[in-house]
C-alpha cells in the first residue's frame, strides 16, 4: 500500500520563512561579531556577506524543504 502524501500547509509556509530570516540575521549576526572582534576587515566582511550568504541561504532553504515536506521525488513531478 502505498503512502500517502500531503501537502504543506500554511504554518509551513510561516515555519519556512522564520527558518530563512533566522539564518539570515545569524550569519549577518556572526559576520558582524567578527568585524567588531577583529578578526575580518571591512573587505573580508563584505567578501564574506557577498559570497557566504547566498550559499548560507541555500543550503539552509534546502534542508527546510525537505523538513517541512516540500521535496517531490521523480514521481510527484511526473504526475503533477
Amino acid at each position: 500500500m502505498a503512502a500517502t502524501r500531503h501537502t504543506p500547509g500554511p504554518a509551513a509556509a510561516e515555519a519556512f520563512t522564520l527558518g530563512m530570516a533566522v539564518a539570515m540575521t545569524s550569519t549577518l549576526a556572526g559576520v558582524g561579531w567578527f568585524l567588531w572582534a577583529g578578526v575580518l576587515t571591512t573587505t573580508g566582511a563584505l567578501a564574506a556577506i557577498a559570497l557566504g550568504l547566498p550559499i548560507v541561504l541555500l543550503v539552509v532553504a534546502c534542508l527546510l524543504s525537505v523538513w517541512l515536506g516540500y521535496d517531490k521525488d521523480a514521481v510527484d513531478v511526473a504526475l503533477s
